[in-house]
């Protein structure tokens, strides 16, 4: 890619960046960084009874004014590397593609993962062992520069899932408000996940607040949603875009029952 902002350093600065954050930090130490690059959030309505059928039955749905959302989020991922360890140039950067929806546990909102594409095998094979994530190998193409981003993945299993499409933004950056739609969407500091024996688990992160942009997507396939069983429309109802975000991540902290 012509990129330039994939090579640059992580910004260790954003630990110090708290302010707009919804809950504190963990008190425990930062295992992970991550910065993503050139990520597009391409939402749609879906039907509340869909998503309870799929999502775990030990975390609540979390709608806005009463409608569940549906995520797919292609980016690129750089610096990823864990906390004191040079970052390795054959397993720091890849592509990845999420499926994502939205859910809570007690008053911490966060992401529920139903796939995640990745361009590194070596991380989806970390990832599904240690996290039981639902990660899958994919071969994935990106080419970006200033006007826009051309995406390509083809998910390698069984059942396959494409997404191919051509973004770029539209206006200048803003910074979602708190209790708008784009800061549902996107202002989430962990996820929520199940080991392969059914306990739920949190996984919390840190990172600035999103600099947003509205965006222009050209999809011409998109098979995500229906690989996980999930129906939407051709057209989704809300794309943003954003350049940069750099990422900090913590082990995953076991719920208790009384947290469910």
């Amino acid at each position: 890619s012509a990129d330039p902002a994939r090579s640059r350093a992580f910004d260790h600065s954003i630990v110090r960046q708290t302010e707009h954050r919804p809950w504190p930090m963990p008190a425990a130490p930062w295992l992970m960084t991550q910065s993503w690059h050139n990520l597009l959030f391409a939402h749609w309505r879906v039907e509340v009874s869909e998503l309870r059928r799929l999502v775990p039955a030990l975390f609540e749905l979390d709608l806005f004014n009463g409608e569940a959302w549906l995520g797919i989020v292609p980016f690129y991922l750089t610096n990823v590397g864990l906390r004191g360890m040079p970052a390795l140039p054959w397993l720091s950067s890849f592509a990845e593609l999420n499926v994502r929806t939205y859910v809570r546990v007690a008053d911490r909102p966060g992401v529920y993962f139903f796939s995640l594409d990745a361009g590194r095998r070596l991380a989806v094979t970390v990832a599904r062992t240690f996290l039981n994530l639902p990660y899958f190998p994919a071969t994935m193409n990106v080419e970006a520069d200033d006007e826009a981003v051309v995406y390509c993945s083809a998910r390698e299993a069984e059942r396959p899932a494409v997404f191919e499409a051509k973004y770029t933004p539209t206006n200048p950056p803003f910074t979602a408000s708190p209790g708008s739609l784009e800061y549902f969407l996107t202002e989430r500091y962990c996820l929520y996940h199940q080991t392969r024996h059914g306990a739920g688990y949190r996984l919390e992160i840190h990172h600035p607040a999103w600099s947003l942009q509205l965006a222009r997507a050209d999809i011409e396939t998109n098979t995500m949603a229906a690989a996980s069983g999930l129906g939407i429309g051709d057209h989704p109802a809300l794309l943003h875009f954003a350049r940069r975000q750099d990422v900090i991540a913590w082990a995953p902290n076991y719920l208790r029952r009384t947290q469910r």
